[in-house]
């Protein structure tokens, strides 16, 4: 079996710690992922991390997966 490991870069940590922290959450209009009120300027990083299995792909409060902790924690 192959697998594929994109690296997290620092923003996408930097997202991570915003989740983590309870800062972030979904627009409820579809727009992605928003922190701390404000959208983020990398419009594809939601879905670049709900896709890597990091974040909960659900309306509302964005919340780490197991596997997202895991990553933060090895940070």
């Amino acid at each position: 079996m192959n697998a594929t490991v994109t690296p997290i870069n620092g923003r996408d940590r930097a997202v991570l710690r915003a989740v983590a922290a309870g800062r972030a959450e979904f627009s409820p209009a579809g727009g992605g992922l928003v922190v701390d009120g404000l959208q983020l300027s990398d419009q594809f990083a939601g879905l670049r991390l709900t896709t890597a299995g990091l974040i909960l792909d659900r309306p509302g409060p964005a919340a780490l997966t197991p596997t997202g902790v895991a990553v933060l924690a090895a940070a």
